[in-house]
């Protein structure tokens, strides 16, 4: 299963959660204020209807970005999602929250399940568990190239939340979590934990980065080189697998 395909097979299904209107997208005229109370839930279930509605268009962003590249126009996902420009700021108040939304699906829903994943699926051993990793985030730049370069576009602005920063704090410190269980049960000190995972970490980022560019090597030999420096330092510094 490709990355795509993980992606899609996350798409919430398209529903109105029980509100029945001419045009879907339009306020609902007997929803109540926010400060009047609703016995009936209506309230509850617009608020679900809006929240379904925010993650099918921020799905055909997603796709307006395979197709328009990282720096996609708003008028790119309302193509995609069939709708007007009108109906994307209902729902969004500018094209700033629009890229919110579009990297906190690609960290939550492509790219963090599919490494965590590889980082807490048994594996033979410590080589071949950092081989898994590091294969599945350079399958991503591979597989989702538009995505990828989305992402590292939009890291670090000004004022907003880096996703990109946030995804490999997540990473480094679930790594940094096994790697301080393998040391306390050696009866060693777990402060070196942090600094290993994320040095990890940050050199297979930045070199698969240096890389998706560049392109001196296949893939495959990218993730054997990166696998053996990671595991040689590791396993120099690591107490021997039990069990």
């Amino acid at each position: 299963m490709t990355v795509k395909d993980v992606e899609r097979a996350a798409e919430p299904a398209k529903r109105t959660a029980g509100v029945v209107v001419s045009d879907p997208d339009a306020p609902h005229p007997e929803i109540p204020p926010p400060d009047v109370p609703s016995p009936d839930g209506r309230r509850s279930r617009w608020t679900e209807h809006r929240r379904a509605r925010r993650e099918e268009l921020t799905a055909a962003a997603v796709e307006a970005v395979r197709l328009a590249g990282p720096h996609f126009a708003v008028d790119d996902v309302a193509r995609s999602a069939g709708v007007s420009k009108t109906v994307i700021y209902r729902y969004f108040s500018d094209k700033d929250e629009l890229v919110d939304a579009v990297l906190q699906r690609i960290s939550g829903v492509v790219l963090v399940p599919r490494l965590l994943g590889e980082l807490v699926r048994e594996h033979g051993d410590d080589r071949a568990r950092l081989h898994a990793v590091i294969a599945a985030f350079v399958a991503l730049i591979e597989e989702e190239p538009a995505l990828y370069r989305f992402a590292y576009a939009h890291a670090g602005r000004s004022g907003r939340t880096d996703l990109v920063a946030a995804t490999e704090r997540q990473i480094a410190e679930a790594l940094a979590a096994r790697i301080a269980e393998r040391l306390a049960a050696a009866g060693r000190s777990t402060s070196p934990a942090a600094t290993w995972a994320y040095g990890v970490v940050g050199m297979v980022q930045l070199a698969a980065h240096w890389w998706s560019g560049a392109r001196t090597v296949p893939a495959a030999e990218l993730v054997d080189e990166l696998t053996a420096l990671a595991h040689d330092g590791l396993g120099a510094l690591l107490p021997p697998l039990v069990g």
